[in-house]
């Protein structure tokens, strides 16, 4: 993929990109892009990830090249670290250096065996969304530090880029609704057509014997017209041979 960011600023064109991937490439491609991308931005960064809670579980959607998995795991499975006290608190975790850190001691000693020595969570604003944060961790004790204010306007790039792909896929999915929709009404219409022409009576009359038919059957009433309209498209195409 060809880099087309503008630094660490929020500009037009680093907008752009973003909703462009968030158009075409979906909310997991997205955020692997972007953590790839705060490495390369945030000075003192070596790895980055992102936590969302989904189904009442905090989870890593997406992590940078290198990343140890077990970085964030150990924290879910503990109930305790840096990304998880910034997700659920709504506060940013900064701990400078971990071999001083007495806040997580078992998720501390698991992250030094990773050579991680600096950690920087910061939650993530994201309507809809309960605990969020962007998790960035650095090999030498305070690397961060510099990079303290890229880290907060990258988090907010995250955030922004997070919400237009959420609005983008919802959207997709009413127009596939619609389009359902759409199908099943012309379906049911067809069998009410075909109903009505076969035993003489009117569209009220067709509709309701629809429903007892799809009632008695336990079959959905799309699911009825659709296969009455196979098997009179079917007898059609067979006729015609």
């Amino acid at each position: 993929m060809t880099s087309q960011t503008t630094g660490t600023g929020t500009g037009t064109g680093t907008e752009t990109l973003d909703h462009a991937i968030a158009r075409t490439q979906g909310l997991d491609t997205l955020l692997r892009d972007l953590t790839d991308r705060a490495v390369q931005q945030v000075p003192g960064a070596d790895a980055c990830s992102v936590t969302v809670r989904r189904a009442e579980r905090l989870m890593t959607l997406a992590g940078s090249a290198g990343l140890p998995s077990g970085l964030d795991l150990r924290q879910y499975e503990n109930g305790s670290g840096p990304c998880v006290d910034a997700a659920e608190t709504d506060s940013v975790m900064y701990s400078p250096d971990l071999a001083c850190e007495t806040r997580w001691p078992a998720y501390t000693e698991y992250a030094l065996a990773t050579g991680v020595r600096c950690v920087l969570a910061l939650p993530l604003a994201v309507p809809g969304a309960t605990g969020a944060a962007l998790n960035l961790y650095g090999l030498e004790p305070d690397s961060l530090a510099r990079g303290r204010e890229e880290a907060r306007a990258f988090a907010e790039r995250v955030s922004d880029t997070i919400e237009e792909t959420l609005r983008i896929e919802r959207q997709q999915a009413s127009a596939a609704d619609v389009r359902t929709a759409l199908l099943s009404r012309s379906l049911i219409d067809q069998a009410i057509g075909m109903l009505m022409a076969r035993e003489r009576i009117d569209a009220h009359r067709a509709m309701a014997r629809l429903r007892r038919i799809s009632q008695d059957r336990n079959v959905k009433l799309r699911d009825l017209s659709a296969q009455m309209v196979a098997r009179a498209s079917d007898g059609a195409s067979g006729g015609r041979k």
